[in-house]
This record gives structure tokens, C-alpha cells and sequence, in this order.
């Protein structure tokens, strides 16, 4: 096993063994279906990607704004535009729109992201 990720490429790879893993796990009902060499193999794959995103990864400019952070949390959750829109209770257009930076958010929009989505009130007002 490797002990640090040095490029994207090593880390791309590094990510494709977690995912070997999640799936293992997944199908086979649980993580206890993992043997402890396993276990323990994806624990510390983990660490490396988790070390790796950190020191690099983090580095990549990341500009805040409500539509940033809106689909930050629209792509955490596994939610497509169209489930976020009905999540939301506004139409799927204006939050196509507001996503993509031609629309202002409004008063409406941004009360249904801090209640559903639970981005905290003081974020919001720190970048309308």
C-alpha cells in the first residue's frame, strides 16, 4: 500500500479502491461484511485521500456564494436540480437560473435554504 498520494493520478486511483470497498460494503449489507484486512486497508486509503484533499485539494479556490454553497449541499445530498427544486417548493427554472448566476436569489428562495437545507442564517447574509 502506498503511504502518501503525490498527484491527482495516484489519488484518482486511491479513490477507486474506496469505492471498491463503499460498494463491497453496500452489497453486502454492511461494513461488518468487510474481512479486518479490508477494514483495514480502506481506513487507511481514507486517511491518504483525506490528507491528500487537505494539503491540495484545498488549495483549489473555492469562491463562496449562495450558489456555490447551495450546490455544495445539493450534490452531498445526491439531489438533482429537479429534487432540490421540488425540496425547496420553488420552480425548477429559477433555481436553474440562480445555480448559474443569472437570477438573484430572493427572499423566498433564501428562507427555503436556510430552513431545508439548514445553511445557517448569518452565512446568507454574509454572501448576498
Amino acid at each position: 500500500m502506498i503511504n502518501k498520494i503525490r498527484n491527482n493520478k495516484q489519488y484518482d486511483q486511491v479513490m477507486e479502491l474506496i469505492e471498491v470497498y463503499l460498494q463491497k460494503a453496500t452489497d453486502g449489507g454492511g461494513f461488518h461484511s468487510l474481512t479486518s484486512e479490508e477494514g483495514d486497508e480502506l481506513e487507511g486509503l481514507s486517511h491518504l485521500a483525506e490528507e491528500y484533499e487537505d494539503s491540495v485539494l484545498k488549495l483549489i479556490p473555492f469562491p463562496p456564494s449562495i450558489e456555490n454553497i447551495v450546490k455544495s449541499k445539493m450534490e452531498a445530498s445526491g439531489m438533482t436540480q429537479k429534487d432540490l427544486a421540488a425540496f425547496l417548493d420553488v420552480k425548477a427554472p429559477k433555481l436553474s437560473q440562480i445555480l448559474n448566476g443569472k437570477r438573484k436569489p430572493d427572499l423566498e428562495f433564501l428562507k427555503a435554504v436556510h430552513s431545508k437545507l439548514g445553511i445557517d442564517g448569518n452565512i446568507i447574509l454574509e454572501h448576498v
